[in-house]
């Protein structure tokens, strides 16, 4: 805490304080507020949004950059469950199938050497 500047400090109670206004601002207000409808339907498309702005970055970037390659494994555990959702719906066999196919694509079966003839 030594090392911590006034500005830090001012930064990090002005955040506290816009936090905390901005959530009590409906328990503030003297009359009812609702959401419009067209904010409501949107609000139902949060959850896939919020999912898909994390997974999708991890399935097609490697350490910052776009993967080159159609054989990434995650591509194929995401086949997988992207199928198995279409095929019988639900959240937990879609990951179930992605790891299941996961594995075997990031530990393909090698070939087997073989020797040069003389």
């Amino acid at each position: 805490m030594k090392d911590t500047d006034l500005a830090t400090v001012v930064t990090l109670v002005l955040m506290v304080g816009i936090t905390v206004l901005t959530r009590c601002f409906f328990f503030l207000s003297e009359r009812p507020w609702t959401l419009p409808g067209w904010a409501r339907r949107g609000l139902e498309f949060a959850p896939v949004a919020a999912l898909a702005a994390v997974i999708v970055p991890e399935l097609v970037m490697s350490q910052g950059a776009l993967i080159t390659t159609w054989r990434d494994a995650r591509l194929f555990g995401a086949a997988a469950g992207i199928a198995w959702t279409a095929w019988r719906g639900g959240t937990l066999g879609a990951i179930v199938a992605g790891m299941a196919v996961y594995p075997a694509g990031r530990h393909p079966a090698r070939k087997a050497p073989t020797q040069e003839l003389p």
